[in-house]
């Protein structure tokens, strides 16, 4: 199962519930749930942190945290994937975004400049943050849904590969006790 992999790069749940910063959650972390690798988990974990990821505003991770916790998702899954949109990917993801918006809304576009500023992206945000926002809303439910779904189906390929394995083993053992 894909659960040896994503276990690789996961913090141990330990030392994420003793964390300074997270002592005010409480016990709310404490949810065994939070922590499984499960399809739905997983899933849900997927949605959520694309969703976030798509939205422009500060402090992603916390709002990914907020609805992991009540939906019962993984909470580092859902916290990891909200860094998609780093210092480096947000300029073109919030960019494509804005461009989503303005199609959407058939407003005029802002042409991305040669050297991306501080000020160009105050003003855009001043100035054209309508079209940025129902295009990261958009992009960010079409991801999340994907995301879902992407994650729901190879879970259920990898598990439906590792039974027809299984069960060629099981036929391979029997038919060389059969020959012995």
């Amino acid at each position: 199962m894909p659960r040896r992999f994503i276990r690789r790069y996961m913090p141990h749940p330990d030392r994420v519930k003793e964390n300074r910063s997270l002592r005010f959650l409480g016990t709310l972390i404490h949810d065994p749930n939070l922590w499984h690798l499960n399809r739905h988990s997983v899933a849900r974990a997927m949605a959520i942190g694309l969703f976030w990821a798509m939205i422009p505003m500060p402090m992603q991770m916390l709002a990914a945290a907020s609805c992991a916790i009540p939906s019962r998702a993984n909470l580092p899954i859902a916290v990891g994937l909200v860094w998609l949109t780093n210092p480096l990917t947000m300029p073109p993801v919030f960019y494509c975004n804005y461009r989503v918006g303005t199609w959407l809304l058939g407003t005029p576009t802002f042409a991305m400049p040669e050297h991306l500023t501080l000020d160009w992206v105050t003003s855009l945000l001043q100035t054209h943050w309508q079209p940025l926002y129902l295009g990261s809303l958009v992009m960010a439910i079409l991801l999340a849904g994907m995301g879902y779904s992407l994650t729901q189906l190879y879970w259920r390929w990898w598990v439906g590969r590792s039974w027809r394995r299984r069960q060629a083993n099981r036929l391979q053992d029997k038919q060389s006790a059969d020959h012995s």
